[in-house]
């Protein structure tokens, strides 16, 4: 009975006293992780502005009506190539780790936008698009990385908001690098020669920005960005030495010192690494009487029960999980809509700038409202190139500031389903202005450019958040995010080559609407299959009931050590 009212004394003065702290919050790893991305979408975005101009001086049709096709399958072939290998470096990244996967695709990426740079027709520009696309799987071992680094739900509406930023930040870097340095000879005559390399190679300069990008962005991988595998996580790291060397020569080696003491024990070689640490837990079976009674008055969450260290309970949860537990139907669903939004949104991003640059046609067609209408704007690289930048801007500020407030106010599921049934109308309005008065052409085009923008800050986030908690562990998080970035590279890729395709027959029979109009199709779809996303208890959910479980209940504590100061007398 006295062993009784201890325990429950005990249980109750947890119960009262604070509640456990949230871990801090990973900004450092999340910063680097940035840095690291930020070339990628410099890269991707950067040939929006000229692309349509370069099939064209490739020569490959005299009908300018067929140029949005093929700049369609320029644009699709990385996204294609990258369907073919995601699944595969997802499954890699969970074999080798995180940050071996990152790096490797971030070089692929750095080789074929120089080869896209040199390249003299069509053919060599796909091909350099495509192993861009077989070398990178980065969009899926990014999300991993995310989903790792973050281990409670409080900090997901703001780390969720870290990538899609740094796409935003490329977004307005990429199209006004693309835009201002594409043909610099024209742009620039003062400077470049008709004879030189960038006379003969138009579209090179943009590319070696790109190329430059992604070097810095590999070198600050290596030396800094660390492993988040929960098996891999806690080996020697040489990038990570060699960085800190580095550091302390340029902060000095007490700063460093003291830095080193608040980093994780990955960083520590494993000469260095005790067999056992003080915080370790020794196997049932090889406990001592002292070690059982001061391991088990530790917390359950603190324990064996710790995710995101991952463990030996995790991983043998994760090599036993049959293909279906992975792969439940509500991981399934939310990659089937992952997919429906990557594709009808990279349809508007590659629509979007061939809209702007067509020329209306040389013998108007009559039109004959609501839908058969044919024009165009005409637009030069420069100003589709800065339209593009503003696109960026904007999404910075709706991605840093929209998305963590709404998401906290309705949460993620909610809001994509909001998203999800909203989408049609953007395509439905969006061939309209070309109707407009020129005198508000220019308006309504950056007022597109803001709907959509907001949809895609809100709608993309909500998704990742809804498939990470979805997954059962995090050691399967690569096979699924993954699945997931094949799903949608696979969208994106058939995105592009089906709006232009049907940009084509639009112009060509009196409807330029139309292209538009089946991307607003497979929305309304994609907002079908949104409404049928549910959102089950997942891993993060039940570390959460663990810990106020282990708080609030004083079953949990066992008789209290016998050294325990705090401990009631008898």
């Amino acid at each position: 009975m006295r062993t009784r009212r201890r325990n429950s004394m005990a249980g109750s003065e947890r119960s009262v006293g604070s509640k456990k702290p949230l871990p801090p919050y990973p900004s450092r790893q999340l910063t680097i992780l940035a840095l690291c991305r930020i070339c990628e979408p410099i890269a991707f975005m950067s040939i929006f502005p000229y692309i349509w101009h370069m099939v064209r001086d490739f020569h490959i049709t005299e009908d300018e009506s067929q140029i949005s096709f093929y700049a369609g399958m320029v644009t699709s072939a990385f996204t294609f190539a990258e369907f073919s290998t995601s699944f595969i470096w997802g499954r890699l990244s969970d074999k080798i780790g995180r940050k071996p996967v990152l790096l490797m695709g971030m070089t692929g990426t750095g080789i074929s936008v120089i080869i896209f740079g040199f390249a003299p027709n069509l053919w060599v520009a796909l091909g350099a698009r495509a192993l861009g696309g077989f070398l990178n799987g980065n969009i899926g071992v990014l999300q991993t990385t995310v989903a790792e680094l973050v281990t409670v739900k409080a900090h997901q509406p703001k780390a969720y908001t870290v990538m899609p930023l740094v796409w935003c930040i490329g977004s307005i870097v990429g199209p006004m690098i693309g835009g201002w340095l594409a043909k610099p000879v024209e742009g620039f005559p003062g400077v470049f020669s008709p004879t030189g390399i960038f006379g003969r190679f138009p579209y090179l300069l943009p590319n070696l920005f790109s190329a430059i990008c992604v070097f810095i962005g590999v070198i600050v991988g290596i030396l800094f960005l660390e492993e988040t595998h929960a098996e891999r996580k806690h080996r020697h790291d040489p990038g990570i030495e060699l960085g800190r060397s580095l550091m302390s020569r340029i902060w000095g080696s007490e700063k460093v010192k003291e830095d080193k003491g608040k980093l994780p024990a990955k960083i520590i070689s494993e000469e260095e690494r005790p067999l056992l640490s003080e915080n370790d837990e020794l196997l049932p079976g090889y406990r001592t009487g002292s070690a059982q009674s001061a391991s088990t008055s530790n917390t359950v969450s603190e324990q064996s029960f710790d995710l995101e260290e991952g463990g030996g309970l995790e991983l043998a949860e994760a090599e036993k999980a049959p293909a279906g537990k992975v792969f439940s139907k509500a991981v399934v669903v939310v990659i089937i809509s992952y997919g429906i939004l990557a594709f009808h949104t990279m349809a508007f991003d590659s629509l979007l700038p061939v809209f702007l640059s067509t020329n209306p046609p040389e013998k108007p067609i009559p039109t004959k409202l609501p839908f058969r209408f044919a024009d165009g704007f005409g637009w030069d690289t420069q100003t589709i190139g800065f339209i593009l930048s503003v696109q960026g801007v904007y999404s910075l500020a709706s991605t840093r500031l929209l998305f963590p407030y709404v998401a906290n106010k309705i949460g993620a599921l909610r809001l994509f389903k909001i998203m999800s049934v909203l989408y049609p109308l953007l395509y439905f309005f969006t061939p309209y202005i070309v109707l407009l008065p020129n005198s508000l052409r220019q308006l309504s085009v950056y007022g597109i450019v803001v709907w959509k923008m907001t949809f895609s800050t809100l709608a993309y986030p909500s998704n990742a958040i809804l498939l990470t908690n979805s997954a059962p562990t995090t050691l399967t998080l690569g096979s699924i995010n993954g699945a997931a970035a094949m799903t949608a590279s696979l969208c994106r890729a058939l995105g592009p080559i089906v709006s232009g395709f049907f940009y084509t027959q639009g112009m060509e029979s009196g409807y330029s609407g139309l292209s538009w109009w089946v991307a607003g199709l497979v929305a309304v779809i994609g907002a079908w299959v949104g409404l049928q996303i549910t959102e089950p208890k997942g891993r993060m959910d039940e570390k959460e009931d663990i810990d106020e479980t282990t708080e609030d209940d004083p079953t949990t504590t066992t008789t209290p050590n016998e050294n325990d100061p705090t401990r009631p007398s008898p």
